[in-house]
C-alpha cells in the first residue's frame, strides 16, 4: 500500500494548506495531483494482482478521456454560438467556441499523425499534445477546487460584505449578473445581522465611460430599494477593475476598523480568481458567488483561467518552454534512432 503513500501526502498537505488559507491557487495543483498520483497507484495495484484488469482499466479511461474531449469541444462550439448571440462577438465571448475549435484542431492533428507515422509529424503532435495536457491538467485543477472552494463555509463573523460591481445597463440599471450578486450580499449581510454583528455592505464600483453614475451608487440604490437600510450601506466609486474594487474597499475598512475582516460577494465563476487576488492584495476576507445564468458561465470560466495562467505566466512560461524544448531534442536526435 506503499504506493499510495505520495498520494495521501500530498492530501494531507491539500487540506493543511486549505486550513491554513484557502485562498492559494497552489491548494488546487495539489488537489490535481493527489487525484492523478492516486490514480496512477490504483492501476499499478492493479497490475500486481490483476494485469488484465488493470489493462482493461486503463484503456477504458483512455477512451474515456478521448469521448471526454470531444464531447466537451462540440459542447464549447454550441456553447461559443450561443454567447455570440446573445452577448455579441467580443474577445471574450468568443473564448468557448475558440476553446472548442482548438480541441479539434489537437484531436484531428492526434489522429493524423498516428494514421502517416511521419517522424516529424509525430513529435509536432507529441509535444502540442503535452503542451495541451499541462494547460488541461491545469484548468481542470482550477475547476475542481473552484467548485471545493464554492462549498466552504462562509465566515460567521465579519464587519463588512463587499459587493464587487460588475457595469450597468443603459449607464444606470444593474444588470442581472450583478442583482444576483447584490442579491447574495444581502443574504450573507442578513445572515450576520441576524447573529447580532453590525455589518456594513460595501459596495464596490466606479464610473465607466458609457455610465452616467457610478456603479455602486446604482448598486446602493438597488439594496435600499429591497430593503437594506440606507445607514448599512457605504459606497466605494473609484475603482474600475477587480483589483481596484479590492484594493479601495480595503482602504476603506482598514481606516474605519483596523482588524476588520470581510466577506467578498461576487459571481460564482469569479469567486476564485478574486479570492486569490484578495490574498494578493492583503484583503482579509474570504469570497462568496452568486448565481449566472448557465449560458454565460463556460465562457466566464476559461477568461478566468486565462487570467490566472496569465498572473502566474513565469511559472507556465518556464513550464511550456521546457516542453517546447523536450519537442525540440526529441525531434533534433530522432535521426539517430
Amino acid at each position: 500500500m506503499l504506493i499510495y503513500a505520495p498520494a495521501a501526502l500530498l492530501l494531507l498537505l491539500f487540506c493543511a494548506r486549505v486550513l491554513g488559507d484557502r485562498r492559494r491557487i497552489g491548494n488546487a495543483v495539489l488537489l490535481g495531483l493527489s487525484v492523478v498520483l492516486a490514480t496512477a497507484a490504483l492501476l499499478i495495484h492493479l497490475s500486481l494482482g490483476h494485469p488484465v484488469l488493470a489493462k482493461n482499466v486503463a484503456v477504458a479511461l483512455a477512451a474515456l478521456v478521448a469521448l471526454g474531449i470531444v464531447a466537451l469541444a462540440c459542447c464549447l462550439l454550441a456553447n461559443g454560438v450561443v454567447m455570440v448571440r446573445k452577448e455579441g462577438a467580443s474577445p471574450g465571448n468568443l473564448l468557448s467556441l475558440l476553446s472548442g475549435t482548438a480541441l479539434l484542431c489537437l484531436l484531428a492533428l492526434l489522429v493524423t499523425a498516428a494514421v502517416a507515422q511521419h517522424g516529424t509529424l509525430l513529435v509536432v503532435a507529441a509535444t502540442v499534445a503535452a503542451l495541451a495536457g499541462y494547460i488541461g491538467f491545469l484548468f481542470l485543477c482550477y475547476l475542481g477546487y473552484a467548485f471545493v472552494y464554492g462549498w466552504l463555509y462562509v465566515p460567521r463573523k465579519a464587519d463588512y460584505v463587499v459587493v464587487l460591481g460588475s457595469g450597468l445597463v443603459g449607464g444606470t440599471t444593474p444588470p442581472p449578473l450583478l442583482t444576483n450578486r447584490l442579491d447574495r450580499g444581502r443574504q450573507v449581510y442578513a445572515r450576520l445581522a441576524a447573529r447580532g454583528r453590525r455589518p456594513v455592505l460595501l459596495v464596490s464600483g466606479g464610473q465607466g465611460p458609457d455610465e452616467k453614475v457610478p456603479e455602486s451608487h446604482a448598486m446602493a440604490d438597488y439594496l435600499v430599494e429591497h430593503g437594506v437600510p440606507a445607514a448599512a450601506i457605504e459606497r466605494e466609486d473609484r475603482s474600475t477593475s477587480t483589483d481596484e474594487n479590492l484594493r479601495f474597499s480595503a482602504e476603506i475598512m482598514e481606516k474605519a476598523h483596523p482588524r476588520y475582516r470581510c466577506v467578498i460577494v461576487t459571481s460564482n465563476y469569479h469567486a476564485l480568481r478574486a479570492a486569490v487576488s484578495a490574498r494578493r492584495a492583503g484583503v482579509r476576507g474570504h469570497v462568496v458567488g452568486a448565481p449566472t445564468a448557465a449560458y454565460f458561465w463556460p465562457s466566464a470560466t476559461i477568461r478566468e483561467f486565462v487570467a490566472l495562467f496569465v498572473l502566474y505566466r513565469r511559472t507556465n512560461l518556464a513550464v511550456c518552454l521546457t516542453l517546447l524544448l523536450g519537442g525540440f531534442l526529441l525531434w533534433w536526435l530522432r535521426p539517430l534512432g
